[in-house]
């Protein structure tokens, strides 16, 4: 009964949005402009949806969805335009799609390439649309379980694996950068006894950090400095003819599909790692289940579908700890849940008591988006292509002025300025230095969330942290968050390759025999 009730929901959801001509227009609009996003080289998902959301501000709890949804899926598709024509990813998660893409273009044919992409985006986004509809719900029932002693520890484990697996070089720079999120997070007045914290007498901060400058100086601001201080170009757009779907060579890897597309739901639910990750894992491994591995990066279809596939499927998967637990699995998703609070809606466990239809609604919103950018792909990429051809230095100045007009429009604030320019040379110099960023905002938005079901809990128990080890889901993501730093000391490390070297030597002095 409750599956035929969601499946009536989300059809009745999808009908009352697609008769609706503004939302199909707003639908359209938002996947076209993420497309193009995505294909020139230097504008993220990210930051385009971080753009939207503060043009989001006046609209419908509805209608935003719509847009940003819209502009999040077509901008990572439209990264694979750069990686075809111009062997220049638009977006980190079409790097991977490079690879084979645009030896295909150089064969002439990016056409195929890029109907193969569309196809596969398209498959990718339904299926990790599917598996949202389906595990949100049963994550959301099963998290109202929790109390404040979990919600603690599920807020730092949080910050503490996005900064595990967004760590280029050091796990322990991840870990880092999302402490210090952690940290920015609790300036202000605390929500339980109203105490001012780290205010330094600004009025301004007392209602602590706002969420939108952060996130837009942390992904803006370095953006914009890195491609003017390297004046990326790009060259001439290859020529290529109709972009149409290729349904014969689709069906004939549909086990590379089937893989990439739970490869990429698989790692998008897990916080904080992002298409990229899910694009180059599905890569990697379509190349190994491959009978002839040695035609990738030279043109192989499956390297490209595998990628594609991948980094769309990771948008369903990204958005299911988002909405069930209120912890984003993608850069993305982190602006995603900064517009969510900005329109009033609380991500989490409560969410389906809260706004019951809200999950069903999400995904028949990204049922459609997956159907516009379907289209979109199909015909406009000649025109977006050559978008290309413009410098991308020219856009950014632009983009600094949105990122002003987006940080002051959030309640007319001269002090969000004041706020997002610091923290964007802040996230500039850290990243340089091999810091990833999506831990840092992640800590900022998880903050408040640990401190304060820390200090409840602590209230609760009078001061004691017993109950953080007797409560069975407690005492189980307390023994991973212990076990994750564990894994990185140098002592685990030598001990677990000694154990592979020994496993290593004995599979050599016992050989297999036939």
């Amino acid at each position: 009964m409750f599956i035929l009730q969601q499946i009536w929901d989300f059809y009745a959801t999808v009908f009352h949005t697609a008769l609706s001509i503004e939302n199909i227009l707003l639908l359209f609009g938002s996947v076209i402009l993420g497309i193009t996003f995505g294909a020139l080289p230097g504008l993220t998902a990210t930051l385009g949806v971080g753009l939207l959301t503060t043009l989001t501000y006046g609209f419908s709890t509805n209608a935003a969805m719509i847009t940003l949804l819209g502009m999040y899926v077509g901008a990572v598709y439209g990264g694979s335009y750069g990686s075809i024509c111009v062997n220049i990813p638009g977006t980190a998660a079409a790097a991977a799609t490079a690879m084979d893409g645009y030896p295909l273009a150089c064969k002439g044919e990016a056409g195929r390439a890029l109907g193969l992409t569309t196809t596969a985006s398209f498959i990718g986004t339904m299926v990790g649309m599917f598996f949202l509809a389906l595990f949100a719900p049963l994550i959301a029932k099963l998290a109202l379980q929790f109390t404040s002693f979990e919600f603690f520890f599920l807020a730092f484990f949080g910050i503490m694996i996005s900064g595990g697996l967004t760590g280029q070089d050091l796990v322990y720079k991840g870990w880092i950068a999302g402490l210090i999120g952690l940290f920015l997070s609790t300036i202000g007045r605390d929500h339980l006894q109203f105490f001012p914290r780290f205010t330094f007498g600004l009025s301004e901060l007392d209602g602590g950090l706002e969420v939108v400058p952060v996130l837009i100086g942390a992904f803006g601001i370095p953006q914009i400095i890195q491609v003017i201080r390297d004046q990326l170009s790009v060259g001439e757009a290859k020529k290529f003819q109709r972009v149409l779907p290729e349904f014969g060579i689709i069906l004939r890897r549909i086990k590379t599909i089937i893989r990439s597309a739970l490869i990429g739901v698989g790692i998008g639910a897990v916080p904080g790692i992002g298409e990229d990750i899910a694009a180059w894992v599905s890569y990697g491994t379509a190349k190994k289940a491959s009978k002839h591995p040695e035609m990738f990066g030279k043109g192989a279809y499956e390297g490209v579908i595998a990628s594609e596939t991948a980094n769309n499927a990771c948008i369903g998967g990204a958005i299911i700890p988002l909405l069930t637990l209120g912890i984003p699995g993608s850069p993305p998703a982190v602006m995603l849940l900064g517009a969510l609070m900005i329109h009033n809606v609380t991500p989490g466990p409560m969410i389906s008591i809260e706004n019951p239809h809200f999950i069903m609604e999400m995904t028949a919103i990204l049922c459609l988006a997956s159907f516009a950018t379907f289209i979109s792909g199909l015909l406009l990429a000649k025109q977006v292509v050559k978008v290309l051809r413009i410098p991308p230095p020219v856009f950014m100045p632009i983009v600094l002025v949105l990122c002003v007009i987006g940080s002051y429009s959030l309640g007319t604030k001269v002090f969000n300025l004041y706020l997002m320019v610091p923290i964007g040379i802040l996230a500039y110099y850290m990243q340089s230095m091999g810091y990833p960023i999506a831990p840092l905002v992640i800590g900022v938005i998880l903050g408040p969330m640990a401190d304060e079901n820390l200090r409840r809990a602590l209230m609760v128990s009078q001061g004691s942290f017993l109950p953080f080890f007797t409560r069975p889901v407690a005492l189980i993501l307390f023994i991973i968050i212990v076990w994750m730093f564990i894994s990185q000391t140098p002592f685990y490390k030598r001990f677990a390759g000694e154990l592979r070297g020994k496993r290593f030597k004995g599979k050599m002095a016992n050989p297999p025999t036939e």
